[in-house]
Formats: structure tokens, C-alpha cells, sequence
């Protein structure tokens, strides 16, 4: 499952968020890298545990968890704190082929999660870059995603996925995982669906028309069946 999320910021959020990012200081992306995904990761990130990384992370925390594109796809039961890198041309940033660790830990809360599905928030926008694509293999081949900013992609953790080098500009932009109440990627999927066909009948229909209240009906025990929280 790979789903775009348009609009989890605003244009203006992504200009506040520039401005404080373009005057922090930045370090090597390798510092949260897993062994093998050191091998093959050459970008900038803000250090973790900054207080302009922290102050921001809480900001797309919060504007998650009103989106309910975002809510409905991915079921969230934890978000691990955001981070944040950069790739610049001038110095010939990429990351090669990877897979993500399968449990991340965070050092300032203790929090621990599994990672289900993996999260990249785009804060520069496509015009502003050549190359830096988020390239994601599933069993349909490659995707290639490259968003306006303020808009995310959520595709499962297990996936292997890379970026493209950069080769003109600076390619700036939020990532992070999260822990799904369900843990299947096809058994979210199928309820993603539902969701988005029952909003669909909404719309049509209203909320109050039987066979909406049926299939709602059917989407939570969806949920209570294959939900661990």
C-alpha cells in the first residue's frame, strides 16, 4: 500500500518550517542510520534530539492527527518523533537501496515501535530540485514519488526504497515511522478502501442512509478484529 496525503501542511507551514531549518545546524545523516543503510546513505538531518527538530516534529504531529486522509490510512497507534534531512547537490547526496530497521527507539522519551509504515513529508517543492526521488519496490515494480511540498507518502517499512541523487538544488523534507493499531499492510489496505467508499456514500447518501450505517458497522468490527492497541 503507498498513499499520497495532500495538504498535512499548508504552503505558509512550509515557509515557517523553512526558515527556521535553513539557519539550524545540521550533521550527518548516517547518526540514525541502521549498518547496512550507512553503507548507502550519503545526506544532512537535523540532530534528533534539537529543540527546533523536537518543535517542529510535535507541529506535523499535530497536523496529522486532524487529517483524516492520514488517520484512515494509516490507523496510527504510535508516530515516532519526526526527523528531518536534506540533500544538496553541491555535495553529491543520495541514499541507495535499503530497507528500514524493523524497530526504532527514541532516546528522549524511551518510546519504542514497530515500524509498519514509513513517512516522508516533502518541505521543498519538485520545481526547486532535479533528482532526489523517493523510488519505493513492491511486488508491482518501482514507484517514483516526488510531491509539492507539504504533501506526504506512506508506504509499508518493509519496503525497499531509495533516493535518487540530487543534481541541481536541495531536496529538504520530513521522515519518520509509525506503528499501525492493524498490523497487516493488505488487511489496512482493504479497510482504507472501505473508508474511502463509505465517505464516498456520505457525501451521496448522508450519514443516516442504512446501508452506510451497515458498512460503517462493518468497518469498525473490521477494525476490533484485527486491531492490536
Amino acid at each position: 500500500m503507498l498513499i499520497c496525503v495532500p495538504g498535512v501542511l499548508t504552503k505558509d507551514d512550509v515557509a515557517d518550517f523553512r526558515r527556521v531549518m535553513d539557519v539550524a545546524e545540521w550533521e550527518d545523516g548516517r547518526s540514525t542510520a541502521g549498518a547496512q543503510s550507512a553503507l548507502v546513505k550519503k545526506n544532512e538531518q537535523l540532530p534528533p534530539d534539537s529543540e527546533v527538530a523536537r518543535t517542529l516534529g510535535n507541529r506535523i504531529i499535530s497536523a496529522l492527527t486532524a487529517n483524516a486522509r492520514f488517520i484512515s490510512a494509516a490507523i496510527p497507534l504510535q508516530i515516532f518523533p519526526p526527523l528531518f534531512n536534506r540533500y544538496v547537490a553541491s555535495d553529491g547526496h543520495h541514499f541507495g537501496v535499503h530497507v528500514d530497521n524493523a524497530v526504532r527507539g527514541d532516546r528522549l522519551t524511551g518510546l519504542r515501535i514497530r515500524t509498519d509504515l514509513s513517512v516522508t513529508l516533502f518541505l521543498s517543492e519538485p520545481e526547486d530540485y532535479d533528482g532526489g526521488e523517493l523510488v519505493v519496490e513492491d511486488n508491482y515494480g518501482s514507484h517514483e514519488i516526488k510531491l509539492p511540498a507539504g504533501d506526504l507518502v506512506l508506504y509499508p517499512a518493509s519496503s525497499l526504497h531509495l533516493v535518487t541523487p540530487v543534481t541541481r538544488g536541495a531536496r529538504v523534507a520530513s521522515f519518520f515511522w509509525l506503528q499501525s493499531m492493524v498490523r497487516d499492510d493488505h488487511a489496512r489496505s482493504l479497510i482504507f478502501d472501505l473508508d474511502t467508499a463509505i465517505q464516498n456514500l456520505v457525501e451521496r447518501l448522508g450519514r443516516d442512509d442504512p446501508e452506510t450505517v451497515k458498512l460503517t458497522g462493518i468497518y469498525h468490527n473490521l477494525i476490533r478484529y484485527w486491531a492490536e492497541v
